[in-house]
């Protein structure tokens, strides 16, 4: 696993996949069959590259390479595997495709090989590999997203027009709304929200309440926290919490 800083500075916009893109070559009797899906984990990655495993269980190989930033350009996971093909011949290619997309993020990309009975070398295979993942990932549509950070409040029943109003108006997106009581628990359902709990700083939940999830841009998560912290003062908050590490 390679963790490098991203080359692209805090608040700056990157790119990712607005969906699955897939493409279908032939090259020396092999047929490659790129494809290319957005993703926001590690464990989303494994479990995509499960579903293409799944659904080429007869092929030969199943290279992969996967790219993401968690929390916008602080931090870049990378990795690859050429999946039997000699070493260095299919998951670095695949790799190299993503990178060469300057800013693209949270993107794994597979490429599945039927062998057809030609091999091609060393030289043949970095190319083939490369090749059908740059084609792969030109048949993807993108979009252009801001870096963020993961956010969670707990907060009192009375706050949440408060809390919901702050973050809005930092242009964050609320991933769940939590509910600890029972009759708290049946307006989330009403509303479709999941539960997540957050705990207090004592590690348990002091008093029933609401719990937020949300996905906040980089570029305002230091001041918003500040008025969290201004809020968590006046009781108006419980706690706030910074996750790392997901998305």
């Amino acid at each position: 696993m390679k963790n490098d800083p991203a080359p692209r500075s805090e608040g700056q916009s990157y790119i990712e996949l607005t969906g699955p893109a897939e493409y279908e070559e032939k090259i020396q009797r092999s047929v490659f069959i790129g494809r290319a899906e957005p993703c926001h984990s590690e464990v989303e990655a494994r479990e995509l590259l499960n579903c293409v495993r799944a659904a080429h269980r007869d092929a030969t190989h199943n290279c992969w390479a996967y790219r993401i930033s968690l929390l916008g350009p602080e931090s870049v996971t990378e990795y690859s595997s050429d999946d039997g093909e000699p070493s260095g011949t299919a998951g670095r290619p695949i790799l190299g495709a993503i990178q060469r997309y300057n800013g693209l993020f949270n993107v794994l990309v597979v490429v599945t090989r039927y062998f057809g009975g030609v091999k091609l070398g060393v030289r043949g295979l970095i190319e083939a590999y490369g090749g059908v993942s740059i084609k792969t990932l030109n048949a993807a549509k993108t979009v252009e997203r801001v870096p963020v950070r993961l956010l969670a409040v707990r907060l009192p029943w009375g706050s949440v027009g408060t809390v919901t109003r702050l973050l809005e108006g930092n242009g964050a997106e609320v991933l769940s709304w939590d509910y600890d009581t029972q009759e708290t628990l049946a307006a989330a359902a009403a509303h479709g929200c999941a539960r997540l709990p957050l705990a207090g700083e004592d590690g348990k939940m002091s008093s029933p309440g609401v719990s937020v999830t949300a996905r906040v841009p980089c570029a305002v998560f230091e001041p918003l926290t500040q008025t969290l912290e201004t809020l968590k003062a006046q009781r108006a908050i419980e706690n706030w919490e910074d996750i790392k590490g997901g998305a």
